[in-house]
């Protein structure tokens, strides 16, 4: 049983949790929970898994190739207020531009279709993880973030994923005004949450096109002027009282969920 913070397996799992570099370089993350390590399983990405001393001494059929720790270190790795008790190292998904476009992620989603959810220095892990998880349930094909965005491997973003990272494909792009330009010319029509000069964002089904775009900007800054004109179609989402915006999170369900109607 590991028991102590010095143990080197110990320093090694607060490193993927706190550092975005150490990630990296590693291609590794860390999920927690039993239901989002049996997705980790199901991906075929499981590197090496941990639990607690407590968790194995209720559960003796869940992850039996665990190491376990103790209790109290345990907690400290996890950095969660009640721990669930199994973390899992993982290995990152891995997934590009030219897959997307080629269909390979297609799965069972329609072929003639390429629905996207596209964000731009979008920071807060809460709002990336609920994009994400969002995205999934509405049938979107990808998420697609510029590389101002938080890191998808942030245990928080993993935490408020919900097991969708192993199913969602995501993608990060260094050029980002050249990724809108490739899907324009792929034929995706973008439409650009932006309030300046917008239409209302029942525009998204108003207008027959099968490949779609939305693009949701930072959350204190909104989208750029230069990502907002290069869309096609800027959309706004009308609101009542006092209130100027809405959460990133929420305008992006809304607007996601309105392209998932107009597809039925």
């Amino acid at each position: 049983m590991i028991s102590s913070l010095h143990n080197e397996k110990v320093k090694a799992l607060m490193a993927l949790m706190n550092k975005p570099r150490e990630r990296k370089e590693r291609g590794l993350f860390i999920c927690e929970g039993p239901k989002v390590y049996l997705e980790a399983v199901k991906a075929g990405l499981v590197d090496s898994v941990y639990v607690s001393d407590s968790f194995r001494g209720r559960n003796d059929d869940i992850a039996p190739e665990a190491e376990i720790m103790s209790d109290d270190v345990f907690e400290k790795v996890s950095g969660t207020v009640t721990p669930q008790g199994v973390l899992t190292v993982t290995k990152m998904p891995e997934y590009t531009l030219e897959g997307l476009l080629s269909g390979k992620y297609k799965g069972d989603r329609p072929k003639d279709t390429l629905n996207l959810i596209i964000l731009e220095d979008v920071r807060d892990p809460g709002n990336i993880g609920t994009i994400i998880r969002t995205a999934e349930g509405a049938g979107m094909d990808a998420v697609i973030m510029s590389q101002g965005c938080v890191d998808v491997f942030n245990p928080k973003v993993v935490r408020s994923t919900m097991g969708t990272i192993f199913r969602m494909p995501f993608i990060y792009v260094k050029d980002f005004q050249g990724t809108l330009d490739e899907l324009q010319k792929a034929g995706t029509r973008l439409y650009a949450a932006y309030l300046p000069g917008s239409e209302d964002y029942r525009a998204v089904s108003n207008e027959d096109y099968a490949k779609k775009g939305v693009i949701i900007g930072n959350e204190a800054n909104g989208l750029t002027r230069e990502t907002a004109e290069k869309a096609d179609v800027r959309v706004r989402i009308p609101m009542d009282g006092k209130v100027e915006s809405l959460n990133a999170a929420v305008a992006a369900s809304l607007l996601m969920y309105e392209i998932r109607r107009s597809r039925a």
